[in-house]
């Protein structure tokens, strides 16, 4: 079978209070990848501020922009001019009152392929996701791109299987998860490797059960709450790159920025699904459950 290669890149960075810093670091970053021959690079989570959501505070709705807006069109000027694809992760303004938490995928001539609203809104100590963002409306729909169908999720979308399927049964070529989680400072160590190994583990079992590459890309870094009652969050790093039977391909440190790159063979997915072929042996008649929320039993 003939290979097809191509070589992403994921930029694990930390990230201050000035946006246009933050922006011009992630251009720097994207420079230097699409230099070593990266073609698709993914950045975290809100990469063009702090994780704002540890607090509840209307003032940080000001964050928020337009997609097309100031930084997808700097972001799909990079794009054309390196021939390249950029997967974005943006506070979205759609309409006043009504946000999202979205990734804009910029192809490589610069045009916005598509975009992807988170579906899973977290509401957690420290992630007060709900407060800012409305659910994503678009379902799980790969983003067609002029290198490959990118099946874009976004961070708590990553603990859910059924998006992984579906994003596989609408034929993505890979999974992206841009994300921003961390550590509770009150946690001990050894809650802190759990936390990290269900993480990993859970996604890396979204690429076996799919036959497809994952790639997570995380931030690293403290980042402390504007709450006097809040520690704050240190987010772990720990980005990877993942083939289709789960293998780690790349993996970066948990306290460092990180340009981390590989090479994935995206014809080794048919491989792997035909000597396991899970899409085939579905058992489609017998998952009508699987839409309840529950099912009650004696």
């Amino acid at each position: 079978m003939t290979t097809r290669t191509l070589k992403i890149a994921l930029l694990q960075q930390s990230f201050s209070n000035n946006k246009q810093e933050n922006l011009l670091n992630c251009i720097t970053n994207i420079r230097n990848a699409a230099s070593q021959g990266a073609r698709i690079i993914l950045l975290p989570e809100l990469h063009c501020t702090q994780y704002f959501c540890q607090t509840e505070n209307v003032d940080n709705f000001d964050l928020a922009e337009p997609i097309p807006g100031p930084t997808s069109d700097a972001l799909s000027a990079l794009a054309a001019e390196l021939k390249i694809v950029i997967v974005s992760s943006l506070f979205e303004r759609r309409s006043a009152g009504l946000y999202h938490n979205t990734v804009a995928v910029l192809d490589t001539d610069g045009s916005l392929a598509g975009i992807y609203r988170k579906m899973h809104i977290p509401d957690d100590p420290g992630y007060h996701e709900k407060f800012y963002f409305t659910p994503g409306d678009l379902g799980f729909h790969p983003i067609e791109t002029s290198l490959a169908r990118l099946g874009v999720m976004i961070c708590w979308d990553q603990w859910f299987p059924e998006a992984a399927r579906l994003m596989t049964l609408s034929g993505a070529d890979l999974l992206l998860y841009p994300t921003a989680i961390g550590w509770d400072a009150n946690d001990d160590k050894s809650e802190k490797q759990r936390q990290l190994d269900a993480w990993q583990t859970i996604q890396r079992g979204h690429a076996i059960a799919n036959g497809i590459p994952v790639v997570s890309c995380n931030r690293f870094g403290y980042e402390a709450s504007p709450a006097v009652d809040n520690t704050g969050i240190d987010f772990w790093g720990s980005s990877f790159i993942a083939g289709p039977q789960g293998e780690l391909l790349a993996e970066a440190p948990c306290d460092e920025g990180t340009l981390l790159i590989a090479d994935l063979d995206l014809k080794h997915s048919e491989q792997v699904r035909r000597v396991w072929p899970y899409l085939r042996d579905r058992r489609i008649d017998a998952y009508q459950d699987i839409t309840l929320r529950f099912r009650d039993h004696d």
